[in-house]
């Protein structure tokens, strides 16, 4: 099963909406563990290695291509 790089969810903002709801009245860290889990329990669901591999890679490459250097 390839990665799929199109538009997949249904209602995509209001999955965005109740995404940032979740973490509402959380400080950063329960914010963070909220999304690493939810991370895991959908790699779980995915669960084909080679889809979560590619999957990894992309996030990293792409957060890193849009990450702003901070000034020293």
């Amino acid at each position: 099963m390839p990665l799929n790089h199109q538009p997949n969810i249904a209602s995509p903002d209001s999955f965005y909406e109740e995404l940032i709801h979740a973490q509402r009245d959380m400080n950063d860290d329960q914010a963070d563990m909220l999304l690493a889990k939810l991370v895991l329990i959908l790699a779980n669901h995915v669960g084909d290695r080679a889809v979560l591999s590619e999957a990894l890679a992309l996030a990293r490459s792409n957060t890193l291509a849009n990450t702003v250097a901070s000034p020293a």
